[in-house]
Protein backbone atom coordinates (compact mmCIF):
# COMPACT_ATOMS: atom_id res chain seq x y z
CA UNK A 1 0.00 0.00 0.00
CA UNK A 2 1.06 3.26 -0.71
CA UNK A 3 1.73 5.91 1.76
CA UNK A 4 0.50 9.05 0.70
CA UNK A 5 1.24 12.83 2.03
CA UNK A 6 -1.25 15.21 2.59
CA UNK A 7 0.15 17.60 -0.40
CA UNK A 8 -0.02 14.52 -2.67
CA UNK A 9 -3.66 13.75 -1.78
CA UNK A 10 -5.01 16.74 -4.84
CA UNK A 11 -2.99 14.98 -7.63
CA UNK A 12 -3.53 11.59 -6.52
CA UNK A 13 -7.80 12.15 -7.25
CA UNK A 14 -6.86 14.13 -10.53
CA UNK A 15 -4.91 10.62 -11.45
CA UNK A 16 -7.58 8.24 -10.24
CA UNK A 17 -10.28 10.72 -12.41
CA UNK A 18 -8.09 10.45 -15.22
CA UNK A 19 -8.05 6.53 -15.07
CA UNK A 20 -11.65 6.64 -14.61
CA UNK A 21 -12.20 8.86 -17.85
CA UNK A 22 -10.61 6.38 -19.71
CA UNK A 23 -11.79 3.16 -18.52
CA UNK A 24 -15.31 5.08 -18.92
CA UNK A 25 -14.56 5.66 -22.78
CA UNK A 26 -13.12 2.00 -23.10
CA UNK A 27 -16.26 0.83 -21.91
CA UNK A 28 -18.52 2.48 -24.42
CA UNK A 29 -16.75 1.70 -27.37
CA UNK A 30 -16.48 -2.05 -25.83
CA UNK A 31 -20.18 -1.57 -25.77
CA UNK A 32 -21.00 -0.09 -29.09
CA UNK A 33 -18.38 -2.39 -30.98
CA UNK A 34 -20.33 -5.64 -29.24
CA UNK A 35 -23.79 -4.63 -29.99
CA UNK A 36 -25.00 -5.34 -33.18
CA UNK A 37 -26.51 -2.45 -35.50
CA UNK A 38 -29.60 -4.17 -36.33
CA UNK A 39 -31.32 -7.02 -34.61
CA UNK A 40 -31.98 -9.89 -37.34
CA UNK A 41 -35.24 -11.18 -37.86
CA UNK A 42 -35.90 -14.66 -37.92
CA UNK A 43 -38.29 -15.79 -40.17
CA UNK A 44 -40.24 -19.57 -40.46
CA UNK A 45 -40.34 -21.17 -43.19
CA UNK A 46 -44.18 -20.18 -44.23
CA UNK A 47 -43.06 -16.85 -43.38
CA UNK A 48 -40.40 -16.66 -46.34
CA UNK A 49 -42.67 -18.54 -48.80
CA UNK A 50 -45.31 -15.54 -48.05
CA UNK A 51 -42.64 -13.12 -48.14
CA UNK A 52 -41.13 -14.15 -51.37
CA UNK A 53 -44.42 -15.37 -52.78
CA UNK A 54 -43.59 -19.01 -53.83
CA UNK A 55 -44.69 -22.08 -52.48
CA UNK A 56 -43.39 -23.95 -49.20
CA UNK A 57 -41.93 -26.99 -51.64
CA UNK A 58 -39.72 -23.71 -53.29
CA UNK A 59 -38.25 -22.75 -50.35
CA UNK A 60 -37.48 -26.80 -49.15
CA UNK A 61 -36.27 -27.08 -52.41
CA UNK A 62 -34.10 -23.56 -51.89
CA UNK A 63 -32.83 -24.77 -48.60
CA UNK A 64 -32.14 -28.22 -49.95
CA UNK A 65 -30.02 -27.02 -52.82
CA UNK A 66 -28.07 -24.41 -50.44
CA UNK A 67 -29.21 -21.52 -52.38
CA UNK A 68 -31.08 -20.62 -49.15
CA UNK A 69 -29.49 -20.80 -45.53
CA UNK A 70 -31.93 -22.16 -42.91
CA UNK A 71 -31.14 -22.91 -39.39
CA UNK A 72 -32.77 -25.82 -37.08
CA UNK A 73 -33.71 -25.41 -33.29
CA UNK A 74 -35.61 -28.82 -32.71
CA UNK A 75 -38.06 -29.62 -35.35
CA UNK A 76 -38.75 -25.76 -35.95
CA UNK A 77 -36.17 -24.12 -39.06
CA UNK A 78 -35.76 -20.54 -39.19
CA UNK A 79 -34.24 -18.53 -41.88
CA UNK A 80 -32.79 -14.85 -41.18
CA UNK A 81 -34.01 -11.85 -42.93
CA UNK A 82 -31.13 -10.51 -44.07
CA UNK A 83 -29.70 -13.80 -45.69
CA UNK A 84 -32.83 -14.35 -47.31
CA UNK A 85 -32.67 -10.87 -48.59
CA UNK A 86 -29.05 -11.60 -49.76
CA UNK A 87 -30.35 -14.77 -51.53
CA UNK A 88 -32.35 -12.27 -54.03
CA UNK A 89 -30.80 -12.31 -57.27
CA UNK A 90 -31.37 -8.92 -59.38
CA UNK A 91 -32.55 -10.17 -63.22
CA UNK A 92 -32.27 -6.39 -64.61
CA UNK A 93 -28.93 -6.08 -63.54
CA UNK A 94 -26.77 -3.01 -66.15
CA UNK A 95 -24.33 -4.73 -68.57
Amino acid sequence: MVKLRIEDIPKAIEEILDRLQNIEQELQTIKTNLQPKEPDELMTRKEVAEYLKVDLSTIWNWSKKGKLPCYGMGSRVYYKRSEVEKALLRINTPN
